[in-house]
């Protein structure tokens, strides 16, 4: 996994996350990994009503990350030029600016 695995998620400031890919397209790899990351146990332990969905599609559509937080705000990846890494980066940073105890969490 190209993804860092030490990297902690948190699911506090996320009310939704749709995860979209085409399954037999070459590009959906980091979408795959990102769905891992969020999908995992100990990322939804942090929200236990944050809903994580995985939609696979055969239509050869590209994949697509939609994320909607507590407060009504969308964030859209379009995964099939960024890497895990990056999808990882632009949606903990959203997240710290909107839950300050998040980033207190991180350092320990």
């Amino acid at each position: 996994m190209a993804a860092p695995s030490k990297a902690t998620v948190v699911l506090k400031a996320v009310k939704k996350i749709t995860v979209q890919f085409c399954p037999f397209e070459s590009n959906v790899r980091s979408t795959r990994e990102f769905l891992t990351l969020v999908g995992s146990e100990k990322a939804r332990a942090t929200n236990m009503n944050c809903e994580v969905i995985p939609v696979v599609k055969h239509d050869k559509s590209e994949p697509v990350v939609d994320i909607t937080y507590v407060d009504g705000e969308k964030l859209l990846m379009k995964g099939a030029n960024l890497t895990s890494s990056e999808m990882l980066s632009a949606f903990q940073s959203r997240c710290v600016a909107k839950d300050p105890q998040a980033k207190v969490g991180e350092k320990k």
